[in-house]
């Protein structure tokens, strides 16, 4: 696997860790194609029952790259990724989406340990985990709202589920940042920890769930989740906000890369 994923596996726990810590592990095209095939890897891997998705060095992730989406890179990695029509089933029908795995619905739980930022594409990928551990600092966010961003991996369709709809829509048009006790009371986050321990929490209740009858807990996960063609529909929708990218997120992006905005400024 790629120097930036790093897949290890401790007991049946695969740990899949984000491993650009100089962007604050922000998902370029190159990780997101990894992501995406070490969780199809995981799913399909008989030796593993449960996922935890971390990231490197005090931070989960900061989103997708922006210097990467001001360039022709990131616009053609977006380019790529449109829909099928007869799409209608995310486990029979695995697709990629911008940070990878946001389009697939895995048959095995997966948990996010958060540490640092968890925001714009970020959370989107903590909002694809089945649960979330939330270390003290850490920071979830709509940061993408500045830039003209939007969310197009399952964002709009997972917060709101998640949170309920008033919550979401603050979330959603603010962009602010959300810590770890408001996050709680919520229901964002479902562990809270000290910094630091976001990922020895996250492998305590993955051990946990792994002593469980795997097949029993799976099937009622499957049940509690939205049904797959129900998803997939959603997840569609939510995919026309793509046309934003070119008409305001690159330009957006172009402004992070020359240093504007930054720090929460607009």
């Amino acid at each position: 696997m790629s120097d930036i994923l790093q897949v290890e596996t401790e007991g049946r726990v695969r740990i899949l860790t984000l491993n650009r810590p100089a962007q604050r592990n922000a998902v370029d095209p190159a990780l997101a194609r990894a992501l995406y095939n070490a969780a199809l890897a995981f799913d399909a891997d008989d030796t593993a029952d449960i996922a935890i998705l971390t990231g490197a060095d005090g931070n989960f992730c900061a989103g997708f790259d922006l210097k990467a989406a001001a360039g022709d890179a990131g616009g053609d990695w977006i380019a790529r990724l449109d829909i099928p029509p007869d799409w209608s089933d995310p486990i029979a029908q695995p697709l990629p989406g911008p940070m990878g795995p946001s389009r697939l619905r895995l048959t095995k739980p997966v948990i996010a340990a958060v540490e640092g930022f968890a925001v714009a594409g970020g959370l989107e990928l903590a909002l694809w985990c089945d649960l979330r551990v939330m270390a003290a600092s850490a920071k979830f966010g709509v940061f993408c709202r500045r830039w003209g961003v939007p969310l197009i991996d399952g964002g709009t369709v997972r917060l709101p589920r998640l949170v309920g709809q008033g919550r979401a829509n603050d979330l959603i048009l603010t962009g602010r940042a959300v810590d770890q006790s408001e996050a709680l009371a919520i229901g964002l986050a479902d562990r809270a920890t000290e910094d630091g321990q976001a990922l020895h929490v996250a492998l305590d209740l993955a051990q946990s769930l792994c002593r469980l009858p795997q097949g029993c807990m799976r099937a009622d996960l499957l049940s509690a989740q939205m049904a797959p063609r129900d998803l997939a529909r959603a997840l569609t929708r939510e995919w026309a906000s793509a046309a934003m990218v070119q008409a305001e997120g690159q330009a957006g992006a172009a402004r992070f890369v020359s240093g504007a905005g930054r720090g929460g400024a607009s």
